[in-house]
């Protein structure tokens, strides 16, 4: 059975907890090629046929479509945009790993859409597989598949692309299962260790490289990767975080740019603080939405009147007597509260949330575990992908602002009070960046001057870059222009005929949407 795309494409979206990470993990199963196969900074690539990519990710090709891999090198630090002469990197390297679907049935050809899914550490290379089968499974309908090739990249340190590892599937299960509200003084301080762990491992081995995979660097890549699909302006859709990755590219290359779609807009102009916060209030929105829906729908949630009610007693028995499941892991409020994030990410998520907390409370965690692992990416085996080593290097190397330990305390008491269920995981997860060893490399946060129009699309339930960032980036562009869905759960494009409609006349005619249109949510 093919695995739509749509569930993977929705959890790219970030929340600060924890790792200030998330995403669906995406395998990363491109086959390898020797370094001295990728083709120079400036060289032309060669493209070779690689349908097995698609094989081990969704069990077969799509119809009338095929799959080419390459493999390019970028400057470890571009400096001044053709690379540093000294510093940290200079002279070395990173890989990016490029996968092009083309279809056979394509006419007309505009040229390439490159996608990004966000993260950051998700894989463009598995998106660009995903978004190949077509809308009957969540990916681009043929509108667009007829018209582009579909292009994905993995950005430095993600996947196949010269990639960050340095977290251990043992800290990685300790951070995922940790209490998302230290209260105490001994728990808090237990997160603090955990972090200076995991810290220690990733400063000891990449030292003063790491500023070296924030976003300012990889929006560089992007314009390597622009000319090595041979495109003279960049045509891009980016979903979440990959709407930092496009607004950034559209600051350094404004002349460059065809079309942009930014999809789950990110304002960059929010500092760690402020982001953390608007995501609480994001995710507790969404919640309350969730919420409404149980009562509506009762015979379809079996822990309504009250889902509130129905999660924090959940976190309070796991507090003192968490659920062991099969595989020896115990439902601790960790992984309680990550499936409830992963649920929120979707509408559909809200009834396996409903049905995964009523299972619980009679004593079988499976379906908890289910929904937490497909947001943390963890396989049955216990082991993980580098989407969080990833996730954590690009974060840090990005952020500036670096609030205290004692701050992150009062932050967590006061967010406890506005944001009950999301807030104090928020406020204890900037402890991942306060305690991070590496230099900072933030990103220009500008407009996008001699740019077109860039299409910024904002869905009024996304739990994860809430509704409000999406005006906020069109206005920091200057050529920002809003679509809106009214619609719930995290990105919007191609859930609807509205949006999709709207965005494919952007993409093929750059056709503008008119100002103000705003999609229904069905």
């Amino acid at each position: 059975m093919v695995r739509t795309f749509t569930r993977r494409l929705t959890l790219v979206g970030l929340i600060a907890a924890t790792l200030v990470a998330t995403g669906c993990t995406l395998p990363a199963l491109a086959p390898r090629t020797d370094a001295d196969d990728a083709a120079a900074p400036g060289g032309t690539p060669t493209w070779r046929a690689c349908p097995d990519v698609a094989e081990e990710l969704v069990g077969r090709t799509a119809p009338n479509m095929r799959y080419e891999c390459t493999r390019i090198q970028v400057p470890r630090n571009w400096g001044g945009g053709t690379g540093a002469t000294s510093g940290p990197g200079a002279g070395e390297t990173f890989e990016i790993a490029l996968l092009r679907a083309r279809s056979t049935k394509q006419r007309d050809r505009i040229g390439s859409l490159v996608v990004n899914p966000g993260g950051p550490g998700s894989s463009g290379v598995d998106t660009a597989v995903y978004l190949s089968f077509g809308s009957a499974f969540g990916g681009l309908p043929a509108s667009i598949t007829d018209r582009f090739d579909i292009v994905g990249f993995d950005p430095r340190g993600v996947a196949r692309s010269s990639p960050v590892e340095c977290i251990s599937d043992a800290d990685l299960d300790a951070s995922f299962g940790y209490d998302p509200d230290p209260e105490s003084q001994q728990s808090f301080d237990g997160f603090v260790a955990l972090n200076q762990r995991i810290g220690r491992g990733c400063g000891d081995r990449y030292g003063d490289q790491l500023p070296l995979y924030g976003t300012e660097q990889a929006a560089q890549d992007m314009d390597a990767v622009r000319a090595a699909v041979g495109d003279d302006k960049l045509t891009y859709l980016g979903y979440s975080y990959g709407t930092l990755l496009g607004a950034t590219y559209a600051q350094l290359h404004p002349q460059r740019v065809r079309a942009l779609v930014l999809d789950g807009a990110v304002d960059p102009r929010l500092g760690l603080v402020a982001s953390s916060e608007s995501q609480a209030k994001g995710f507790e929105r969404a919640f309350d939405n969730f919420s409404r829906w149980c009562v509506s729908a009762a015979g379809r949630c079996p822990i309504a009147p009250d889902a509130r009610a129905a999660v924090n007693t959940a976190l309070d028995k796991a507090r003192v007597s968490p659920v062991p499941g099969d595989d020896g892991r115990k439902a601790t409020p960790g992984w309680i509260f990550y499936a409830v994030v992963s649920s929120l990410y979707t509408e559909a998520g809200w009834q396996e949330l409903a049905q995964a907390l009523d299972e619980l409370a009679g004593g079988d965690p499976a379906e908890v575990f289910r929904l937490a692992d497909a947001y943390a990416g963890r396989e049955p085996d216990g082991t993980y992908s580098n989407l969080f080593d990833a996730n954590l290097a690009v974060n840090c190397a990005d952020e500036d602002e670096k609030p205290s330990r004692e701050q992150i305390r009062q932050l967590q008491s006061r967010w406890r009070q506005a944001y009950p269920l999301f807030g104090p995981a928020l406020a204890v997860g900037m402890l991942a960046c306060a305690e991070w060893p590496g230099g900072r490399d933030p990103y220009p946060t500008g407009r996008a001057d001699g740019a077109p129009p860039i299409l910024v699309v904002g869905t009024t339930g996304d739990p994860a870059t809430p509704y409000e960032q999406t005006p906020a980036l069109a206005e920091m562009l200057g050529v920002g222009r809003v679509l809106t869905w009214e619609g719930e759960g995290h990105t919007a494009y191609p859930q609807t005929p509205c949006v999709t409609a709207a965005v494919d006349a952007y993409l093929i005619s750059l056709t503008v949407p008119r100002a103000g249109l705003r999609c229904p949510a069905r």
